[in-house]
């Protein structure tokens, strides 16, 4: 194997100005940053929603968070990201689509469509681990809280959420992770996030080896940091008794 090993590659000028290949790194990092922290956001908010309304009385709730989970599971992440880059921009109104089209830059509208795809694609997960969450719970506590006067809303709200959430910390801990990994699709619509800067940098040094080996080092501490932090919460949340609890 005739291969020129260059462990150094990332502090080499990339030939524009002063940068290096590093702070092409680093940018694609940030980047990668600003879209989990944006997807996880909507997965936790939306998803949360859609799991109480998948547990309520109300055929109708349960039936859209239903449709919603059945579609959003089932069709492909990549499929999704297209469409909200490519296929949604054009049924915009004629005003936001023009802006969308000539104000807003390529990088900016490919984040924006990136982050929402996934955003929208990881709420469906959630959306499950929340209703896992909520029907883990016995029910003889909500039996009570009707006994005792509580609303649906009052039961949900002291009673089964502040339990069910503390219960499905695991699981959370693994669509965490799963979405700062899965951000790594969106340099297909155009991100330029790490594993697009990445390809970049590997066609421009043909060290793709280096290259390849740092990334995965970098998604590595990022996961293990993550779900160390998730870990530590579970100790300090657990409920006694139940999912993750102490007996």
């Amino acid at each position: 194997m005739n291969y020129s090993w260059n462990w150094g590659v990332l502090f080499q000028s990339t030939g524009v100005g002063d940068s290096t290949y590093l702070e092409w790194i680093l940018i694609g990092l940030g980047w990668l940053f600003v879209i989990a922290l944006v997807a996880w956001s909507i997965a936790m908010v939306l998803g949360s929603i859609l799991g109480i309304m998948r547990t309520l009385p109300s055929p109708v709730a349960r039936g859209i968070g239903t449709a919603y989970v059945t579609i959003f599971r089932n069709v492909p992440l990549l499929i999704q990201l297209f469409i909200w880059f490519y296929v949604v921009p054009n049924f915009l109104p004629a005003g936001i689509k023009n802006w969308w089209m000539n104000d807003l830059g390529a990088n900016t509208t490919a984040l924006i469509s990136a982050s929402v795809g996934l955003g929208l694609f990881t709420a469906a997960r959630v959306c499950e681990q929340v209703r896992t969450g909520i029907e883990a719970l016995p029910v003889g506590q909500t039996n009570a809280g009707y006994a005792m006067g509580f609303s649906t809303a009052q039961l949900y709200r002291h009673i089964i959420l502040p339990q069910s959430f503390r219960t499905i910390l695991p699981p959370l801990s693994s669509e965490l992770t799963n979405c700062v990994k899965n951000t790594s699709v969106a340099s297909l619509v155009g991100v330029a996030e790490i594993i697009a800067q990445m390809k970049t940098i590997s066609e421009y040094t043909q060290n793709t080896i280096e290259i390849y080996t740092y990334v995965t080092i970098i998604f590595m501490v990022i996961n293990v940091c993550l779900i160390g932090f998730m870990t530590y919460l579970e100790k300090r949340l657990r409920v006694p008794g139940l999912i993750a609890g102490d007996k």
